[in-house]
């Protein structure tokens, strides 16, 4: 029979000692066994059967915890629901990190761009960490706020990618059960309302060269000759993306441009699908100067990769033209942005069509259905466009090419 008392209080739980049941009111009862063990039940009646549900014991759930967990199963019983049963539910729901992690490691076999797997976890763990312990059905709007408004105009490109990245989890915890409702990371209809829009804010982009300055710049590059600087021009005047030529790993395999690649008799330049952002094989035509920084790497060729690093085992990494960029002062132009170089020579300073430009730059051209009829690639059609910028690229009274020595490569 349980004792009534008019209220436990911290101090009473502690110095009880007589075995019996003790009421808090509203179902919660202490429970002193006979070996004066203390544990905390909710009582709630199915019919004319009473039922005991455990709450912890007092070492670990304190009086304060034991009437929210007891105002939580009064929640339950008020809604029909077995007490019992959903806290069994709701232990199982994971907490957005622990979720994170699941629904990345079950996408990450799709992703081709190893940058990109990187990015996904350090974003989160970055920018989303207030919500790493929080379960996914107790996640707001206003935990959602609290981790864009800091970087939402700040770090624009950055914070919409997180939001993205959120909103895709939270999708996720609702399609396993986990949680119900909108999601608070939704933006049309909903954060788009409570912040800024994406169009009123600074847009990310990678710095490009003025195209006239490319010149003076391969100039510099030829004038202190060594692996690195080849891969660069090479990067440059084959309008290529740094992945396609340089490091990059993929479903564990090492991955750069290979000596396999290269016809030299048809001057061409097959590109795996594998290595291309759009996943389909992209051949580029190649010119003089690039068959002769080619014939220049192959005097140091110590593997399959054209652009090695210096034990010759591993193509060079994306890092190598950072640094390269960094010594010789280019920044905050980057590699990459040496393609919006191309482009803007294309558009700017010559008569060739718009769709060829973006064709040498592996991009789509025209909407779904003129893809659809789109067999050829129009390669020899580039390799004028890609001549044209060769000469273009060609320093002013410079040698065409100046000799690498195996030991510069060593160095690198």
């Amino acid at each position: 029979m349980a004792r009534q008392l008019s209220k436990l209080n911290a101090r009473l739980v502690q110095t009880l000692k007589k075995p019996g049941r003790y009421s808090d009111g509203g179902g919660l009862f202490l429970v002193v066994s006979k070996t004066s063990a203390k544990r905390w039940v909710f009582m709630s009646w199915a019919g004319k059967r009473q039922i005991e549900h455990g709450l912890g014991g007092l070492s670990s759930v304190s009086l304060a915890m034991a009437r929210e967990r007891a105002a939580e199963c009064r929640r339950h019983v008020a809604e029909g629901r077995n007490p019992i049963e959903a806290r069994r539910a709701k232990a199982d729901i994971p907490t957005f990190g622990e979720l994170a992690e699941t629904i990345i490691g079950s996408l990450e076999s799709g992703w081709r761009n190893e940058k990109h797997r990187a990015q996904w976890r350090s974003t989160l763990r970055i920018y989303a960490t207030p919500l790493a312990e929080k379960r996914v059905d107790a996640i707001t709007t206003e935990d959602v706020l609290r981790v864009l408004k800091p970087i939402w105009t700040a770090k624009a490109e950055t914070a919409g990618r997180v939001r993205g990245r959120i909103e895709k989890i939270l999708d996720a915890a609702k399609a396993k059960g986990h949680r119900t409702g909108e999601n608070p990371a939704r933006w049309r209809g909903h954060l788009d309302y409570l912040l800024p829009k994406r169009q009123k804010l600074q847009r990310g982009h990678h710095a490009a060269m003025p195209w006239q300055d490319v010149p003076v710049f391969i100039a510099r590059l030829r004038d202190s000759p060594s692996i690195s600087c080849l891969a660069l021009e090479f990067v440059i005047l084959t309008a290529s993306r740094t992945g396609e030529v340089m490091r990059s790993v993929r479903d564990g395999v090492v991955m750069g441009a290979r000596w396999d690649e290269i016809d030299s008799d048809a001057r061409i330049w097959t590109v795996p699908a594998v290595r291309m952002k759009m996943a389909r094989e992209h051949r580029v035509p190649l010119t003089n100067r690039i068959l002769a920084i080619l014939d220049e790497a192959e005097k140091v060729r110590s593997g399959p990769f054209i652009f090695p690093n210096a034990r010759g085992n591993q193509p060079l990494s994306e890092m190598a033209l950072e640094m390269l960029m960094r010594r010789l002062n280019a920044k905050p132009a980057t590699v990459h942005g040496f393609r919006s170089a191309f482009r803007d020579w294309a558009g700017e300073a010559t008569n060739f069509p718009r769709e060829l430009a973006e064709q040498a730059l592996a991009h789509q051209v025209g909407d779904p259905v003129e893809q659809a009829y789109r067999r050829g690639d129009a390669l020899e059609r580039r390799r004028a466009l890609m001549d044209a910028w060769s000469a273009f690229c060609e320093p002013r009274n410079s040698a065409n090419v100046v000799p690498m020595s195996r030991r510069s490569h060593v160095k690198e």
